[in-house]
């Protein structure tokens, strides 16, 4: 190993550590976060290989393969549904297809799963925020079924309900309702999965949605009628879940109308000053990706990763820049994360990506960096796991090296641009960079995105207090 090398290991284990420490004393001067609009149940089921072939070669397998790298990214038939499965295995990338079929949803359901969680990005984040950091949380949830309300953990989790005529905000699982059951069907793979002539280059999961009400962010009553009475709990908020929308649905709604009522709920929470985070995610349509730019200026900041940030980019219009952002190249990175901030404004742009984060505000601090760091090691612990349950599980990924493939990347920033520890002066920018923790096998993929978001965002809001 370089001995430079040695040197900057040494450097990141101890920033690592500080990092750690300072967010965990800082965490409680948080006193309360709301995380909206989606939620629903991931069932959760490890790929067998066998048992995936037989089940495509029943379902007419030289037809699935066609469809492969022709994607329907919607699921009417069995075959949409292995066409899916078998693309994100072949590519190792995370994909999530709505499932339009009856028929299906009732073959997902016989499948079976192999355990069930909270899922949905607000969900994640609430069990997360709540049930680990033990930090008050508001979630929005749009049917609360027993079998839902029950994977909410312990902790200072709140639901709005109305009893009795009064406002009140109690845990999930004092306030069930009959209502339907939200389920996400995820299939987890690992990196070098084999079906057929197929091998998965990295580790990751294809989602197959079978969910109404979170494909048209439905909102509940409460949320509709009283936002302003939950928003003034709260000093941070965090918007997820817009990225389902569709142009038009059967009533006549656009997407248009629901970001309407969107929007006006951001400008309550801009008027009572409260800051807050878009947790992007892939969006197919076009038109909605373009109207989620044209409101990220409602925003204090954006969480996105490079197929995210490249969707953007072709939005913007810069086609090269956006397959260079695919390619991974860290400096286009950073050109695409400037132009984004250019062309909204918008504060805070943290960016996320297998082996390192990234971070450009218009403000500067090492608080940025130290939240970034107890991020990754938020998310590695996550990966070790499966599920993070306390704070000494996200102490144990302290124990994981830190990324050494990033480790040239971090000689180029500082050629480039004199980076120091971590950290960028741009002058009227920062941007900070940190490698990260890497598992390499990991228990589970799905929520590490959202955790990593949240525990930044809610990080860096702790340490600047």
């Amino acid at each position: 190993m370089k001995e430079s090398y040695k040197e900057t290991i040494r450097t990141w284990k101890g920033m690592y550590v500080n990092a750690f420490e300072r967010t965990i004393n800082a965490l409680p001067e948080v006193e309360g976060v709301l995380v909206a609009y989606n939620t629903n149940i991931d069932a959760i089921k490890y790929l067998n290989g066998e048992e995936l072939e037989m089940a495509v070669e029943n379902a007419g397998k030289e037809e699935i393969f066609g469809l492969v790298d022709n994607p329907p990214e919607r699921i009417t038939s069995l075959k949409d549904l292995f066409a899916g499965i078998l693309r994100s295995i072949k590519y190792g990338k995370a994909a999530e297809w709505f499932v339009e079929s009856g028929e299906v949803r009732g073959y997902l359901r016989e499948w079976g799963w192999d355990e069930l969680r909270i899922g949905g990005q607000a969900g994640i984040m609430a069990n997360l925020l709540g049930g680990v950091y033990r930090i008050p949380t508001i979630v929005h949830v749009p049917q609360n079924p027993p079998l839902q309300a029950n994977l909410f953990v312990d902790g200072p989790i709140y639901f709005p309900i109305f009893e009795n005529g009064e406002f009140k905000l109690v845990h999930p699982k004092m306030a069930t309702e009959e209502g339907n059951e939200l389920i996400h069907y995820i299939y987890e793979f690992p990196r070098g999965f084999k079906v057929f002539d197929i091998e998965s280059p990295r580790e990751n999961r294809f989602i197959a949605n079978a969910d109404d009400y979170n494909a048209r962010v439905y909102m509940r009553r409460e949320f509709r009628e009283h936002f302003k009475r939950i928003a003034e709990r709260v000093d941070l908020a965090i918007i997820s879940g817009l990225q389902v929308l569709k142009e038009h649905y059967l009533d006549g709604t656009t997407y248009r109308d629901i970001l309407q009522r969107v929007e006006a709920q951001l400008n309550v929470l801009n008027r009572l000053n409260i800051e807050s985070h878009f947790e992007f995610a892939y969006t197919p349509n076009e038109k909605v990706r373009e109207a989620l730019i044209n409101m990220l200026n409602k925003f204090t900041s954006v969480g996105l990763n490079e197929v995210e940030l490249a969707s953007l980019m072709r939005i913007i219009g810069d086609d090269t820049l956006a397959e260079e952002v695919l390619h991974g190249d860290v400096f286009a990175s950073i050109d695409a994360m400037h132009l984004l901030m250019d062309e909204t404004g918008i504060k805070r742009i943290h960016f996320h990506t297998y082996g390192y984060y990234m971070a450009l505000t218009q403000y500067h601090g090492e608080e940025v960096r130290d939240a970034l760091l107890f991020a990754a090691l938020a998310a590695a612990g996550k990966a070790m796991h499966g599920d993070l349950q306390n704070l000494n599980q996200v102490r144990d990924a302290l124990s994981i090296p830190t990324n050494e493939r990033a480790f040239p990347m971090v000689e180029s920033l500082e050629r480039e641009f004199n980076m120091e520890r971590g950290i960028i002066d741009m002058t009227d920018r920062q941007l900070a960079f940190i490698p990260t923790k890497i598992v390499s096998s990991p228990k589970s993929t799905v929520g590490i995105g959202d955790t990593i978001s949240s525990s930044a965002f809610v990080g860096e809001f702790a340490l600047r207090r």
